[in-house]
């Protein structure tokens, strides 16, 4: 797929990216340790106000793992172009609970040996970011019904108001096997209002004053229109279906939930779109 193709299909999803929180009515839910956090009301009211778009390059913390990764970042740092600068904390498949310190953070040393890492708490507490990313475990469903996913969002929120009280806080919504037994579509539609809205952010928004915010990066919703529109139109470039945003694995099966270099590059547009609410320009090295 050509980067001009690309930039098409990503523009024509700005329903999509471009908001910065995409709030619609989701229904009950929450963790099990918070309540359900604002009602639909409040979170118009909170959200009401557009973020304002940054007049500068951004400093970016990301805390994750392997569906953030090292390309997706770098290649946003491209996007991004002089100025910007990130650093981050992975781990293997790794939860919030876990980067908080409360669990154990499996591949700790192979995931952050890089020139990128810096300790998550460390990070959080300098104040040093204009924007700290956070992601949650896949499956999100287990996350939420084991590990405690709404407190430690407030938890890892608060500390870094605390830190910056102007420092803009993102929740990246992730994806599922592109082989689920239920569809992926299908898990990417349901999960956006049950799972990440009223699971995950509404309880977490309920520990925060009322003028702080969580904005979402929406990846896996922008991976569902991506994928809605291409189909629809039989492939674009040499993106043909589904499976190509998806890598191999080295004896080149499919591998199911990483991303390949096309996909990896797409994330990398959404998260522009939603950090700098603009639309991203193409990469002079793609």
């Amino acid at each position: 797929m050509t980067i001009a193709k690309m930039l098409a299909v990503a523009l024509a999803l700005a329903a999509v990216v471009a908001g910065i929180f995409l709030w619609r009515g989701a229904g009950a839910g929450g963790g099990p340790s918070l309540g359900q956090g604002p009602d639909a009301a409040a979170m118009a009211a909170r959200y009401a106000k557009p973020l304002p778009p940054p007049q500068k390059p951004l400093s970016v913390y990301f805390i994750g793992h392997s569906l953030v990764g090292r390309d997706m970042p770098a290649m946003l740092a491209q996007l991004a172009g002089e100025g910007y600068r990130y650093d981050s904390q992975l781990g293997w498949g790794t939860t919030l609970k876990a980067h908080w310190g409360d669990d154990k953070i499996n591949g700790f040393e192979a995931e952050n040996d890089h020139p990128r890492f810096r300790p998550a708490h460390e990070a959080v507490k300098s104040g040093d970011y204009d924007a700290i990313v956070l992601t949650e475990m896949v499956e999100i469903r287990d996350a939420l019904k084991y590990f405690d996913s709404p407190r430690y969002l407030a938890n890892w929120a608060q500390e870094a108001i605390v830190a910056r009280p102007d420092a803009r806080l993102y929740l990246y919504e992730t994806w599922h096997q592109v082989d689920h037994a239920e569809g992926f579509l299908e898990r990417l539609d349901g999960d956006y209002e049950q799972s990440w809205l009223a699971g995950v952010l509404r309880p977490a928004l309920g520990e925060l004053p009322e003028d702080k915010r969580i904005h979402l990066i929406p990846a896996g919703q922008a991976m569902a229109a991506l994928v809605r529109a291409v189909e629809a139109r039989g492939g674009v470039g040499n993106l043909g279906k589904r499976t190509d945003l998806f890598a191999l694995t080295p004896d080149g099966k499919p591998d199911n939930i990483h991303l390949s270099d096309l996909g990896s590059y797409f994330v990398a547009l959404v998260h522009y779109a939603v950090l700098y609410q603009r639309a991203p320009q193409a990469c002079p090295s793609r």
